[in-house]
Formats: structure tokens, C-alpha cells, sequence
């Protein structure tokens, strides 16, 4: 049964615990001991929703910042809105519609926020929450919204359309006044055509009865409120893109599509006082400079000491092809042009002051970008960036993979953040970060958790990921052992992909040890040592591998006697370190097809090696016969054996990394011996005997028709999808547990591999490991995902492993290591008889328990008959264990161990892409994530304690900050009528005086809100309380002179909550949302 509806899950809502889903099928005898083990996880354990997401806002489309509670909003072409306080406070919010963010404005101080999206809807957020909720809607049927303007300290929005008309809401009870300024009203005869949408509305900042209309044509009208006509028009042929006033009011400054900003005298309507190019070619004889590409914005902000600061974007001359998008800063005879990354959505200058009528005093400017967001210091010589704190570079190469970990052992973020300390830039600006506003969650969690991200540049990313924030810890850079072709004719031929040929495809991590092993999209298979020390490599060690995978399915010519399978021992053909200063002998075999080559080729000069993750050893498959190498489809690798294994639709091949030998190397068909279920007939490989030309002609037909990675036959090989190292019963005789290796196939076989290790210290360099098949086998439906084991209790029986230590020791220390046996944390091979484990193999279609070394199946669950699983965990929660799946289907699910009855079923996604099938997975501790865009990540929970927790967890976007002073007006201009006017705008808009708006022009639709937002909404902008605050502030009674009870309570949204009861109580026959 499915939890809820799809879309409880969807919004982060909380879905319940699974309905009654198949009972698993249970096959164990009567009274055998197995089925004694307590389970202790329950459906109530279990809980999913959301809890984070980072990342940069995917596609951004509008930009807002609050200058007193210093909150920055970002909206996209998607409907999300990403609000970012301090390092730390960041909330992600979607509006349901998905429609484009077109324009933000806060509500500056008083933690609400208006959007305006593409689908003509205006909407109230309330941040006074946690998690800001929707308070009002209005949607306009009849016209398109353009632009909207909200004065500071005003509940009056104005909203220009595309037919150039002003409507007005009241964003309190978000309905639109009667008073409307239509657009031939504006105009008059001023001109004889449509003068285009509205494209900027604002109010002089020294008066706020005259309101400044651009509209798109060139036309600029500035309208008196209270008279309803028109003091003044300005006409200008070149279209309008922005409009920014001088803060005296007496100036404003337009920006134009040919390039040019125009300024004027507010009185002198006729002509611009001044026309500036900032990008134009100056020409001799007073000529007209060349047109430029448009200004698309400019903001006008003037200080007490020196000159105003024109900052723009856009406005370049035409002939700069292949430049780079810039922001211009002109202050007084200087002018910085500042290069971008990317193209720019929108910037916004932060000043000192939240009043337009004062010295605007401005600080630093937000660039939004494409796909970054940048802050420039406008107090430092130079204009330097800040160091950004927020997680915002997960796409700075596109992510190819990723992994979580839970519960990692505590000196590791430690020891990753100090490496990467290192990797910091320098030249920032030396200020703090200046969005700063919001307070932290409280931190109910005690354990770390760190994130790995792998990338399309074969670069790899350490995230901490604690307590639901995170951050970048260490970048390792798995390109640099390998040349880089200059330029595309330079390249290897070798090439099997078109580009990213270092992307990353798999991450295989021990945290204990710190052992680190990547497997790259050109076959290649590279393995890291962590160590806080500088080395300079002299020889990568490297080794050269020939996976192969013939069936016998050409016809032998000449009845050529096929020569038998050489029996792996030592493996097939084993290789030695193949030495540097002559890789591959043959880049060719006889018959001119390219053989033996890597796809990559490794430096061979010193490679100077910085503390952090160092190369212990690269892998490279080879081509054969004409044959690109295949990609590698499963990893894995275990410190406490020094053994790494990999395999892909041609089979599979482990090495010993600490004697850097291949030990195996088998075609998938060579793996099951005598035992093959399909029939398959191997033959020879193909270098130890001449082909005949017959052969030849067939071979060449067979590769035009499989030259893509991608072909029929490859898809329907046996590929290696699992790796598992463990210490368990290998035969069903075995009467202890011994080193092996699990190994499951894309046809739902699993085969155990038998390890012989010598013992350790000095001996374990020296003597061979071997390895063979144990000739055990076992089947599921569909491939095999995922192993794990659990001992007699039905607990988790990790992977033996290492405890990292520092691998460049000086002398004293190496002769002590050599008698160090290494540390195996592993089940002891003492165990009794009677003592069994239990084997958790989990398929794309099903999950089994099998019980050793007796191999009878004694629990079977069937996940999923239509569909597929995409990724399946084995984890701990709540001190216990479960198997959790994710299917192509869109729903998570979690089962209990050993019994593997359904615990959670939740239809979460609905709608599931590669990136998705890609990224996702499961942790400890009921985490798990997945790239939600190509930018973010996305956090959820599947633990019941931790959706209880969250609300706690998550930090606070509405602090307490008083406004600061208004600007002093002085005695005489406040006697005399100088100064700021101000404008009593309840009486100009409100119903007595404009009367009602017409009903079909929008409609008002009440918000979701959620049970927080019933405190919200009494405490926040449009609560009772918030009115009185008004009140008391307009008595001119200052909120210090107020008792501090009084103040506190007005403004914390806790003792809100507490008043909430009474104002429903109030109001019962009004829904809240209604005040």
C-alpha cells in the first residue's frame, strides 16, 4: 500500500509507514535456530521527508536582498526560491506552479517576501518560520506583470504590465485597490503609439507622492499620486532596459539598448542632461560614438565623502566577440570593468542604509551568474571577490557520481579539512561575508558524515556534511598522472570517448583506513593512500591489463582444436609492473588492429605529490585485437587484504596493490569453471594462435556492427555489477569463516572467490596471494546490486579493514612496521561450528537471505515486479540494521534484516532521470541524497527521529534587528516643506477613497501556510501584533522606550506561538490566513 498521496512525499511532507505490503516469504525449517534473532525496527522507525538541499540555485531568474536582516533570496526559471543567511542558514522553498521567479521584494525587516513568477502571480512568503510558507496568492487573469515595486516601510505594491498599465495591492490583505494608472492616462498625447510594457516603477525618494514610470519604448513619465496626472514626461528614442534615481531626488539616471545611459534633471524634461558610452569608442570631430550591446541594468548610489558610483551590466561594443560578460564600476574618473565566469541574471548593490532619501553609502555588489553568484568589496583598491562560504561548487565540473557516509570515524574530516586548507586561494577581499543575517539551528546530531562527489574533469570532492550543512573539505585532481593532449588532433587515437575522458564513474572508499580507489570512464582504475606529507613520485607505479571476453560463437575455421581454459591460480596470465620507460610493446597487432594500448597515457617525468590523497598505483585496461577496452562497471577495494578488484562486460581482474601484481584476470564465462548455467563455449584468446584471413573478414564485419560502447552483443554479455570482500563461509562444508570475495553479475548470479593470504609484515610483500573459485553459486532474479553479511545475532559483519597510519615514515618507524602485523577488524576465524552467518544479497528485482555455510535460502522478498531497483543499502538505524531500496519507479523502500519484512513503502519521485538513477543513495543513520538538478543536491531522511528533529535543526532566516534611524531631516527643512515628503497612501488607495477593483482583474487565493504558519501568521506582517508595532512606532514612541518584555514579545515569533490560541479564538469566524 502506498504511503498518503504522492504529493505529501513530494513536498517534503512526512509520509507514514508502509500499508500492508506482501508478507515475505519465510522457507527456514521449524525449530532451526535461525529464526531466533530479535528484530527491533518497527514501521513507526520509519519517515520520509526532506531535509535539505545545497547547491547553487539551478537556472537562476530573480534576485533580492533584505539590507537590515542582511538575507539574500535567489528565485529560478523553475519556481524554486533559495533564501542564504549566514554560512550555514539557507532554505530552499518551490512554489507549485513551477512557473519562472521573475521579480523578488522583500518586505525589508519584516521577515515576509513578495514573488512575482511568469504565470502573472504575486505571492506572500512568510519567513517568520522555519520552513517559509505561502500566506496570499493573487493571480491577474487580464494582464501579464512586468515589474513591481514595493517602498520601504509602504503596504502598498505597485505592479506595472505589459500593457503599461499600474495596478496596486495592498500586501497585507493582498487585494487590489481601486486606484489604477492606465497607460494613455501616463502618456496623454506625449506620443502618437503604445508606449510598451512597464519596465521600472519607483517613487522619488524624496517624495514619495511622485512615482517615476518607465516604459519600455523610451518614454519616462513621472505621475503625481495625489493629483493622478502626469508633472512631467521625458522622451528618448532609444528603448529602456533600467532606471535608477540619485538618492537627492533632484536626477535619475535610464539605461538604453544601444549601449548609452542617459541622465536627467528631474525639471528639464526636454533633453538628457548628460549622455554617456561607457564602452563606446571615443571618435574625433564630436561625432557620435559606435552604438554598444544594451545596458541591461544600472544602479546610481551615491557617498557622503566622494563621488556617486555607476555600476552597470552589459554595454559592451560590439566588435569585443569572444569577451566575457562584465559588470562595469565608474566611480568618479575611474571605471573597472570586471570579467565574469558567466552571463549575468542580475546584480544588486548592498548599502549601509535601508532609505533611498539618504547617502546610499554603498559597500559591496551581489553579481548573480548563470551558474555562480559572486560578491565584490567596493571599499578595497582593486575591487576584489569575497571568499564565497556557501557549498555552491558541486557543479564546477559536472557531477558524474556520488557516495555518502554516515557515522565516520572522528579524526577524518579533521584530517581532509587540513589538506585542503592548503588548496585555498589567495587575493580575497579581507572582509567578513556581508549576508549575515539568520541564526543556526541546534545541532541534535553527534556523528560526521561526509559526502563524496566524483566529476566529468576526473576531479573528486570531499564534502563535510554534518548536521544537514555542508562544505568542501578537499579536491583531489585524478587527471594530473596522465598527459594532456594539447589540442584535438594531438590526441590519442586511443580515445573510447568522445570527451571527459578522466570523468569519474565509480568511488570505492575505506574511511578507517582512508584508502581511496576511483574507477575513470577510459578503463582505468587509480589507487590512493592518504598521507599529511609532500612526496615527489619519481615512477608511477602502473600496471597494464587484458580483460577479454570470447565466446566461441565464429565458426573455428579449419577445425582448429580449441586449447583448454588455463586454470586460474595465480591468474591467467599474470603481469608484472610494466615499466615506464617503454609502456606497451605493441600498439599494433600483426594484423594492423590496434592491441595492447591504454586509452590514457601516464606521465613519465616526477610527479610532485602534495599531502592529502597520493597515487599508490594506476590500472589501465587494454585494447585487444581492435577492441576498445570496456568500461568498468563495479569496484571495490579492501585495506586489510591490499587487494583491489574491478570488472565489466568482459569480465573481472583483481590486484594486489601492495605487491602491484595482477592476480586474476577471467572472462565473466571463465568465473563459473565447469558450472556454466548458459552453455557458453570460451575460446582461446586470440593473441596465442594467427588468425586465418577468413577470420580476419568476419572479425571486421563484427566490429562495424559493434563499434558503440553500446551494442546488442555487449548489452547482453555478463557483466560484473557487485564486489564484495568479506570473511565468511566460502564452500558449505567449511566449518570456519575465511578471506573471500562476493561477486555478482548483471544476470543474477553470485560466485565466491576464494583469498589464500600470507601472513603479514615483511611476509606479505613477499609472498604471493592466491586466489581461486570456490565453485559456489548462487542465483536471483534480475542483476545483483548489493552484499552484505551479518553474524549469528543478525548484526552487520563489516569488511576487515586498516586503521590508517602515516605510510612515510623515517627509518626507526619502518623496521617497527615490518614486525606490525596489520590490524584486521574482522570476525575471529574461532568462531564455533554451530556458529553461522547470514548472507543479504540484494537484485534488482528481489532480495534473499541466505543462511551459511549451510546456502539454504530461508528469506526471499520479491521488491518489485514492473519495475526496477536502482540502488539498494544495507544500513544501520537505530541500532539496528535494514535493507533500503530505491526503485526506477519512484518509490523507497525499506525492509528489515534477516526477515526482510516491508518496514516503509513511499512512491517518493515521480519522475526519475539518469542523473537521478546516477546519484542517489542510501546511508547510516536514515540519510539519503541525490542530485536533484545539475547543481544541487538534494538531502532526505527515512528516519522517523530525525523528521522529529529537524524542525530544530534548521536555522532561522527571521532574527530580531531594530530599523536602524531614519535619516535627521533638520529642523528648518522639516519647517519649511524641504526634505523627504511623505504621502498618506491609505487614503489615496485604500476602498473609502479608490473605491473597489474590478473582481475579473485578479483573484485572491489564500495560502497553504501549514500549521507553522498559523504562528506565523499571527506573529508575522500581516498578525495583529504586527499593526500594533505600527502603531506604536508611528505615536513616535521608540521601541527602547517600550518595556523590553513588551519589544521582545512584539517581535520573537516563540512568544507568538504562545498568542496564536487567542488570536484564533478572536478571529474564528475568519480563516487566519484572512487577517
Amino acid at each position: 500500500g502506498l504511503a498518503r498521496s504522492p504529493a505529501a512525499a513530494q513536498h517534503g511532507l512526512v509520509a507514514g509507514p508502509a500499508g500492508a505490503a506482501p508478507a515475505a516469504v519465510h522457507t527456514s525449517p521449524a525449530g532451526n535456530r535461525e529464526t531466533e534473532i530479535q528484530e527491533t525496527l518497527q514501521s513507526e522507525h520509519f519517515q520520509l521527508c526532506k531535509t535539505v538541499r545545497h547547491g547553487f540555485p539551478y537556472q537562476p531568474s530573480a534576485l533580492a536582498f533584505d539590507p537590515v536582516q542582511k538575507i539574500l533570496a535567489i528565485g529560478t526559471q523553475t519556481g524554486a526560491l533559495r533564501l542564504f543567511g549566514r554560512p550555514g542558514v539557507e532554505c530552499y522553498c518551490q512554489h507549485d506552479s513551477g512557473a519562472a521567479v521573475i521579480q523578488l521584494q522583500f518586505l525589508i525587516n519584516e521577515g515576509a517576501l513578495v514573488s512575482a513568477l511568469a504565470d502573472d502571480t504575486l505571492h506572500l512568503w512568510n519567513l517568520r518560520q522555519k520552513r517559509p510558507a505561502i500566506l496570499h496568492s493573487l493571480k491577474f487573469n487580464r494582464e501579464r506583470i512586468t515589474f513591481c515595486h514595493l517602498p520601504f516601510q509602504s503596504k502598498w505594491l505597485y505592479v506595472g504590465t505589459e500593457r503599461g498599465n499600474i495596478h496596486i495591492v495592498n500586501v497585507e490583505s493582498f487585494t487590489l485597490s481601486g486606484y489604477v494608472i492606465m497607460w494613455n492616462k501616463a502618456i496623454e498625447l506625449s506620443s502618437k503609439s503604445h508606449p510598451g510594457p512597464v519596465v521600472h516603477i519607483s517613487d522619488n525618494p524624496m517624495d514619495e507622492g511622485k512615482l517615476l514610470i518607465g516604459f519600455e519604448s523610451g518614454t519616462v513619465v513621472l505621475w503625481d499620486l495625489k493629483s493622478k496626472k502626469a508633472d512631467y514626461r521625458y522622451t528618448h528614442d532609444e528603448a529602456i532596459h533600467s532606471v535608477a534615481w540619485h538618492h537627492e531626488g533632484k536626477q535619475f539616471i535610464c539605461s538604453h539598448s544601444d549601449g548609452t545611459l542617459t541622465i536627467w534633471n528631474v525639471k528639464s524634461p526636454t533633453k538628457p542632461f548628460q549622455t554617456i558610452t561607457p564602452h563606446g569608442k571615443q571618435l574625433k570631430d564630436g561625432k557620435k560614438p559606435e552604438p554598444c550591446k544594451p545596458i541591461l541594468k544600472v544602479e546610481y548610489k551615491t557617498t557622503r565623502a566622494g563621488e556617486p558610483f555607476i555600476i552597470l551590466s552589459g554595454g559592451l561594443s560590439y566588435d569585443t566577440v569572444g569577451r566575457r560578460p562584465c559588470l562595469t564600476v565608474m566611480h568618479g574618473k575611474s571605471t573597472a570593468v570586471l570579467e565574469m565566469d558567466y552571463s549575468i541574471v542580475d546584480f544588486l548593490t548592498l548599502c549601509e542604509t535601508p532609505y533611498p532619501n539618504d547617502f546610499q553609502e554603498p559597500y559591496a555588489v551581489v553579481v548573480l551568474l548563470e551558474k555562480d553568484l559572486v560578491l565584490i568589496d567596493l571599499a578595497q583598491n582593486g575591487y576584489p571577490i569575497f571568499e564565497n562560504p556557501y557549498p555552491l561548487t558541486i557543479h564546477e565540473s559536472p557531477v558524474t557520481c556520488c557516495e555518502y557516509f554516515a557515522d565516520c570515524p572522528v579524526d577524518l574530516i579533521p584530517a581532509l579539512y587540513s589538506v585542503g586548507a592548503r588548496q585555498k586561494r589567495q587575493g580575497y577581499s579581507k572582509k567578513e561575508w556581508p549576508i549575515s543575517g539568520g541564526n543556526w539551528g541546534v545541532i541534535t546530531q553527534s556523528y560526521s558524515e561526509i559526502i563524496i562527489t566524483g566529476h566529468a574533469d576526473g576531479s573528486i570532492k570531499f564534502w563535510d556534511a554534518s548536521a544537514i550543512t555542508l562544505q568542501v573539505l578537499y579536491k583531489l585532481k585524478t587527471a594530473k598522472v596522465f598527459e594532456k593532449s594539447r589540442n584535438k588532433d594531438d590526441r590519442p587515437n586511443t580515445d573510447i570517448v568522445d570527451e571527459d575522458p578522466y570523468a569519474i564513474q565509480i568511488i570505492s572508499w575505506c574511511p578507517e583506513s582512508r584508502m581511496l580507489c576511483i574507477a575513470g570512464v577510459s578503463a582505468h582504475v587509480i589507487i590512493y593512500r592518504f598521507s599529511k606529507q609532500e612526496v615527489t613520485t619519481e615512477v608511477i607505479p602502473m600496471l597494464e591489463v587484458r580483460l577479454l571476453y570470447e565466446i566461441n560463437d565464429i565458426e573455428t575455421p579449419d577445425g582448429e582444436q580449441v586449447p583448454p581454459v588455463p586454470t586460474p591460480g595465480t591468474g591467467s596470465n599474470p603481469q608484472s609492473i610494466v615499466p615506464q620507460s617503454h609502456p606497451s610493446t605493441s600498439s599494433s597487432s600483426s594484423d594492423g588492429l590496434r592491441d595492447n594500448v591504454p586509452c590514457l597515457k601516464v606521465k613519465n617525468s616526477p610527479l610532485k605529490q602534495s599531502p592529502g590523497y597520493q597515487i599508490e598505483l594506476v590500472i589501465q585496461l587494454v585494447w585487444v585485437s581492435g577492441e576498445p577496452p570496456q568500461q568498468i562497471t563495479s569496484l571495490a577495494i579492501n585495506s586489510a587484504y591490499g587487494l583491489v578488484v574491478f570488472g565489466n562486460c568482459n569480465g573481472i581482474a583483481m590486484v594486489d596493490y601492495l605487491q602491484k601484481t595482477v592476480l586474476l584476470n577471467l572472462g565473466t564465462i571463465e568465473l563459473y569453471g565447469s558450472n556454466d548455467p548458459y552453455r557458453r563455449e570460451p575460446r582461446s584468446p586470440r593473441k596465442t594462435r594467427q588468425p586465418s584471413g577468413g577470420e580476419k573478414a568476419q572479425l571486421v564485419i563484427y566490429r562495424s556492427r559493434s563499434s558503440s560502447v553500446t551494442s546488442i552483443d555487449k548489452e547482453s554479455r555478463e557483466a560484473i555489477s557487485a564486489l564484495h570482500f568479506c570473511e565468511t563461509f566460502t564452500r558449505k562444508a567449511d566449518t570456519s569463516p575465511s578471506p573471500c570475495l562476493w561477486v555478482g553479475t548483471t544476470l543474477g548470479t553470485v560466485l565466491v572467490i576464494v583469498l589464500n593470504l600470507p601472513p603479514g609484515g615483511e611476509q606479505r610483500l613477499l609472498q604471493p596471494v592466491i586466489v581461486s573459485p570456490s565453485g559456489t553459486i548462487l542465483r536471483l532474479k534480475g542483476a545483483i546490486l548489493r552484499m552484505a553479511f551479518l553474524d549469528t545475532t543478525g548484526s552487520l559483519v563489516p569488511p576487515a579493514h586498516e586503521t590508517w597510519r602515516e605510510h612515510h615514515e623515517d627509518k626507526d618507524e619502518k623496521e617497527k612496521a615490518k614486525k606490525r602485523r596489520p590490524v584486521s577488524v574482522s570476525p575471529s576465524s574461532s568462531q564455533e561450528i554451530s556458529e553461522n552467518q547470514y548472507a543479504v544479497i540484494c537484485s534488482e528485482k528481489q532480495a534473499k537471505v541466505i543462511s551459511l555455510p549451510s546456502q539454504n535460502c530461508i528469506y526471499k522478498q520479491n521488491i518489485t515486479e514492473t519495475s526496477f531497483v536502482l540502488r539498494g543499502d544495507i544500513v544501520s538505524l537505530s541500532n539496528s540494521i535494514c535493507l533500503a531500496c530505491f526503485c526506477a519507479n519512484g518509490h523507497i523502500m525499506t525492509f528489515s534484516l534477516p526477515s526482510l519484512r516491508p518496514l516503509l513503502d513511499v512512491y517518493y519521485l515521480p519522475l526519475t532521470n539518469m542523473r537521478i538513477a546516477r546519484t542517489f543513495c542510501f546511508t547510516d543513520n536514515g540519510q539519503a541524497l541525490y542530485l536533484v538538478s545539475p547543481t544541487e543536491i538534494q538531502r532526505l531522511t527515512y528516519s522517523q527521529e530525525t523528521c522529529e528533529n529537524l524542525q530544530e535543526m534548521l536555522g532561522e532566516l527571521f532574527t530580531l534587528v531594530e530599523t536602524p534611524e531614519a535619516p535627521n531631516r533638520g529642523f528648518f527643512k522639516g519647517l519649511f516643506g524641504g526634505g523627504a515628503q511623505s504621502l498618506d497612501r491609505e487614503e489615496l488607495f485604500g476602498e473609502s477613497a479608490s473605491g473597489k477593483a474590478s473582481r475579473s482583474l485578479a483573484q485572491h487565493i489564500p495560502g497553504p501556510g501549514g500549521i507553522e504558519g498559523v504562528k506565523g501568521a499571527a506573529s508575522g506582517v500581516v498578525g495583529e501584533l504586527a499593526r500594533a508595532r505600527l502603531a506604536l512606532d508611528e505615536r513616535g514612541q521608540k521601541l527602547g522606550e517600550l518595556e523590553e518584555k513588551t519589544a521582545a514579545m512584539l517581535y520573537s515569533a516563540d512568544s507568538f506561538s504562545k498568542h496564536a490560541h487567542e488570536m484564533m479564538l478572536k478571529y474564528k469566524d475568519k480563516k487566519w490566513y484572512q487577517f
